[in-house]
């Protein structure tokens, strides 16, 4: 199997969601029990407040990024550089929308796309074990929320080894009326600090349309 499609699978996750039954944690908070192993807050507002910060600076598109990729799913369109990326339909999971690849490069980046509309806040849970289906050690090195293009979106970057290979995503989760989008980056954990710039370039490309 390709290294991409290895890379790939990690984040070929749909953010899907089970039945559920109500539980308390140790902190004394009422979440809803997936029968996956995820939980959502019963309060969405104990649920914001779990140890994701809020970024103070605001994130708008490159002045580079002159093409505007559009969903076919849900009204979100996401703004590239075509000098610099590669795009199209996904050769490796039919669970993505796109695929984009940093052109001669090993900085790679798919777009899922839902119908289904999920709270923000639930997005870093879910995510999390559905990975861990497959890197079993997935962690978050960093989290918080954004103000990206005049929208709220969770930032999350994730470590994991699959196959002996440690990767690396960085991405933004957003949710409207619409549906939900997962806008991620990946490569090898070595190489993120030597890609960070265009991959953060590239995900700051999101927007919503409606």
């Amino acid at each position: 199997m390709k290294t991409y499609s290895l890379l790939f699978l990690i984040l070929s996750f749909p953010l899907c969601i089970y039945a559920q039954t109500r539980a308390i944690t140790d902190t004394g908070q009422e979440v809803m029990l997936n029968s996956d192993g995820t939980y959502t807050y019963v309060n969405k507002e104990e649920a914001a407040a779990v140890n994701i910060p809020t970024n103070s600076m605001e994130f708008s598109k490159s002045e580079t990024a002159s093409f505007l990729l559009k969903s076919k799913r849900v009204n979100v369109g996401f703004w590239l550089d075509p000098k610099l990326w590669s795009f199209g339909e996904p050769q490796d999971n039919p669970d993505a929308e796109y695929e984009v690849a940093l052109k001669g490069e090993d900085l790679y980046g798919v777009i899922i796309t839902e119908k289904i509309e999920v709270p923000l806040e639930t997005m870093k849970n879910i995510a999390l074990q559905n990975a861990r289906q497959i890197a079993p050690d997935v962690h978050v090195v960093k989290q918080e929320y954004r103000m990206v293009n005049g929208q709220k979106v969770l930032y999350l970057e994730l470590f994991g080894t699959m196959d002996g290979m440690k990767i690396a995503y960085a991405g933004y989760f957003f949710s409207n009326s619409s549906g939900t989008v997962q806008f991620i980056t990946f490569t090898s954990q070595n190489l993120l600090e030597e890609y960070r710039e265009h991959s953060q370039q590239l995900i700051n490309g999101l927007v919503s349309l409606s």
